[in-house]
């Protein structure tokens, strides 16, 4: 089984390389605290918050998988160029548009980087109403 990196609250940590490279290898997830049975439910995946990823032939986000539990719910890949190509930065994100089911979603995005490997985002709990 591959190593999972974690974020790591980078307030707390003191050199600033050491802050860009957790930011920037971590998924984020954004979407409301509660959704609607049976009701699209759209969640953002973005790759950072304060710094950004290269996008180099040899190192760049290539996949962002959503997951409910242990239960994969989407995920997309990416080639190298498609935030601008080499030199370039960015946020790679992408927004899954689930239809949830039971009572509560236990949300987790993983991403990989091609040179940092498998990183994922604390689980974000979401309460599914009537």
């Amino acid at each position: 089984m591959p190593k999972i990196n974690r974020y790591v609250d980078i307030d707390t940590v003191e050199r600033e390389a050491k802050k860009d490279y957790i930011d920037r290898h971590s998924p984020f997830i954004y979407c409301e605290s509660s959704a609607k049975k049976g009701e699209k439910f759209p969640v953002r995946v973005v790759m950072g918050k304060e710094y950004t990823h290269p996008d180099d032939p040899d190192h760049f986000i290539e996949s962002i998988r959503l997951f409910n539990g242990e239960t994969l719910l989407g995920e997309v890949t990416f080639n190298a160029g498609m935030l601008g190509g080499e030199g370039h930065k960015g946020h790679a994100e992408v927004t899954f548009n689930i239809v949830p089911t039971g009572s509560k979603l236990h949300l987790v995005a993983q991403a990989y980087c091609t040179k940092h490997g498998l990183w994922e985002n604390e689980p974000v709990v979401v309460e599914v109403t009537e």
